[in-house]
């Protein structure tokens, strides 16, 4: 199937007058800003759409198990119970998510700190993780719109607070380190499954049961993000900025640590490919591993 790696522009988008348009704004390097827009937009209304109902289904099940009104909330009254649904709701949405048609076209990223991950290693081009940046921030605070609308006055409750994430009782230095640690340890479990022919088809479920599991046990530490557009999105709504920088810089750090231990296991071998699920026939957008290196990395599995 034609891709967009290495400059080259998909084929079947590329006919008539947009031939010779999207030429002149092609770059020795790359494409350019208004050509990745012209070439790419698809990808990045999905990464939009993703983050947007991650972020709707968030502040939807934090008001279901939250507020004092939610009949949920009293049929399981012990917050560890809660916080064990709401990590599989979640986990869920993002197996959904990822395996849905957008996912596996878009790669299911809705995570600018995913997408700088890959970007750093070789896979996503420069304007596209610009763009996939800001379709996931723009995304996420559409989601807490769509949420805030439906809702209606049921975020805004003291108990819910527009499903921001918070430094927990042992304060912003355990925030900090649990936000690094988590974002490490997912960032190195996608890039190791999805690298190994045998593990690549579980990535998406393997991503979600993380998810599921931090947010059931490390909730009480961070409030759980991994995310910054994701605790952006709340925080703007909520009005509540304090501590903000924890979820910006932690697990960007964690997921870039994790990038440069992959590398060094691996000799500076780069990933395959930026996809969270790219065993699909859908169109992909990012570079490549030269299929000799792929090949051989699987011969060297199998034996």
């Amino acid at each position: 199937m034609p891709q967009a790696t290495n400059g080259i522009i998909h084929r079947e988008i590329i006919n008539g007058s947009t031939r010779n348009t999207v030429r002149a704004l092609r770059r020795r390097d790359g494409l350019s800003a208004l050509a990745s827009v012209v070439c790419h937009w698809p990808e990045y209304l999905m990464e939009a759409a993703e983050l947007g109902l991650y972020m709707f289904l968030t502040c939807a099940f934090t008001a279901l198990l939250q507020h004092p009104a939610s009949p949920v909330r009293h049929f399981i009254p012990n917050p560890i119970a809660r916080r064990a649904v709401m990590g599989l709701a979640m986990g869920l949405t993002i197996l959904a998510i990822v395996m849905s048609p957008w996912g596996k076209q878009s790669g299911g990223h809705f995570n600018p700190a995913i997408t700088l991950t890959f970007y750093r290693l070789g896979k996503v081009e420069f304007w596209d993780f610009w763009f996939y940046v800001i379709a996931q921030f723009v995304g996420a605070i559409g989601g807490v719109c769509l949420a805030r609308c439906v809702l209606h006055g049921a975020l805004g409750d003291g108990a819910v607070r527009y499903a921001v994430t918070v430094p927990g009782i042992f304060g912003r230095d355990i925030a900090f380190a649990g936000e690094l640690t988590i974002s490490f340890i997912l960032m190195l479990t996608i890039l190791v499954v999805t690298n190994r022919a045998r593990l690549e088809r579980y990535t998406p479920f393997l991503a979600g049961g993380l998810t599921a599991i931090y947010i059931a046990f490390e909730t009480p530490l961070s409030g759980m993000s991994t995310n910054p557009a994701r605790t952006f999105s709340s925080a703007l709504h909520a009005g509540y900025w304090q501590a903000l920088w924890i979820y910006f810089i932690a697990p960007t750090m964690g997921m870039l640590m994790a990038g440069e231990v992959y590398l060094r296991a691996r000799g500076g071998v780069a990933p395959y490919c930026a996809k969270l699920h790219h065993s699909n026939n859908k169109r992909c957008i990012f570079h490549h591993a030269e299929s000799t290196v792929r090949n051989a990395g699987r011969r060297r599995e199998n034996q």
